[in-house]
């Protein structure tokens, strides 16, 4: 039977052919287009081969040209996408801003960078010229017909509720309604070292509710914008979790009466700060380390509080609730904590 480990070696193996193969697709690529080849088929570009001749869809087809144009520029590149240190997502980024004088320094920052972080560092490395700081509310049309726009020429389009830019703000929209969607997707786009831009979808509840937290700010915030606003109830956000991980800064003077399981306010700080306020929980892989995930963290005592375990700074730890779930499961077992778990075993 095939354990965890060898499976993982398996895909491990897997993934070096991966690279391989994307590497020296690249280098192939990057001699047709240097020859023209696509010219010969008929094409106006490479672009073109990649999304007609070999199915590639636009995006795909986006990267991979961009790419095989770095490669030809940057044969250094090479050997970083071959071993994964260098993610064909990121290449565009990269692309915008190396140079010959600067691609010893730059290429090693982009390496092992999601899409989203090699756009941070292109942003740092060659920050927006001009960065506006504006606040613009846009209304999204849903058309009864939404769901079967297939092309900018039907797509609806987003009005600005105020005159503003028309180039800026008047772009088309295509809205495909979808049961499953139900979370908002938030885009950041990074304009410089510091500066970021969001694009959040929100509700006329929402706008509601900014306004009238304009208006209770207007006092100490005279004259405050949406940043202003959402930082200070973020702070408050904020302040609120320190307080239930026991960050605070001083510490109660007469301790609340507590029960046997009870972390003092003591121990949370010291294991918050030890522990980074990130899951303990150890990884089998080849590279060992943590989970490290910041969400939903809870300080978890490594001897249950059931078995008397002891609510000590080396008694206690933060875990993730699904390996805090998974603690309790290796110790009570799955039928015990199924009464406790919503839905049983996730």
């Amino acid at each position: 039977m095939e354990t965890a480990h060898s499976a993982t070696t398996r895909l491990q193996d897997l993934l070096r052919r991966e690279r391989a193969a994307l590497a020296e697709f690249l280098v192939a690529l990057a001699d047709f287009d240097q020859r023209r080849l696509w010219a010969d088929l008929g094409h106006a570009s490479l672009f073109y081969v990649l999304h007609r001749e070999l199915g590639l869809s636009k995006g795909a087809a986006h990267f991979r040209k961009v790419a095989a144009e770095l490669v030809q520029r940057f044969p250094e590149v090479i050997e970083p996408l071959r071993d994964g240190r260098l993610c064909i997502s990121s290449v565009v980024e990269l692309a915008r801003v190396a140079t010959r004088e600067n691609l010893h320094e730059v290429l090693p920052r982009f390496f092992h960078r999601s899409r989203r972080e090699a756009r941070e560092v292109a942003a740092e490395l060659s920050p927006a010229a001009v960065i506006p700081r504006r606040e613009v509310t846009t209304p999204v049309e849903v058309g009864a017909r939404a769901a079967e726009l297939d092309g900018p020429a039907e797509a609806t389009r987003a009005r600005p509720a105020e005159p503003v830019h028309p180039v800026e703000l008047e772009f088309p929209v295509r809205v495909v309604p979808s049961p499953a969607a139900t979370r908002y997707r938030d885009v950041t786009e990074p304009l410089s070292a510091d500066l970021r831009r969001l694009h959040v979808t929100v509700s006329r509840r929402f706008l509601a509710k900014l306004e009238e937290a304009r208006s209770a700010l207007s006092h100490s915030h005279p004259g405050a914008g949406a940043e202003e606003i959402l930082e200070a109830g973020l702070d408050l956000i904020l302040a609120a979790h320190g307080r239930r991980k026991g960050m605070v800064a001083k510490p109660q003077r007469k301790a609340r009466p507590s029960g046997p399981g009870h972390v003092p306010a003591r121990v949370k700080r010291e294991v918050w700060k030890r522990d980074q306020g990130r899951c303990q929980w150890p990884i089998a892989g080849k590279d060992g380390g943590i989970c490290g995930s910041t969400l939903r963290v809870q300080f978890d005592h490594v001897v249950p509080r059931a078995r008397d375990g002891p609510s000590s700074v080396d008694g206690v730890r933060l875990l993730c609730a699904f390996h805090n779930d998974l603690a309790a499961r290796q110790v009570f077992g799955d039928r015990w904590m199924d009464r406790y778990s919503r839905g049983g075993r996730r």
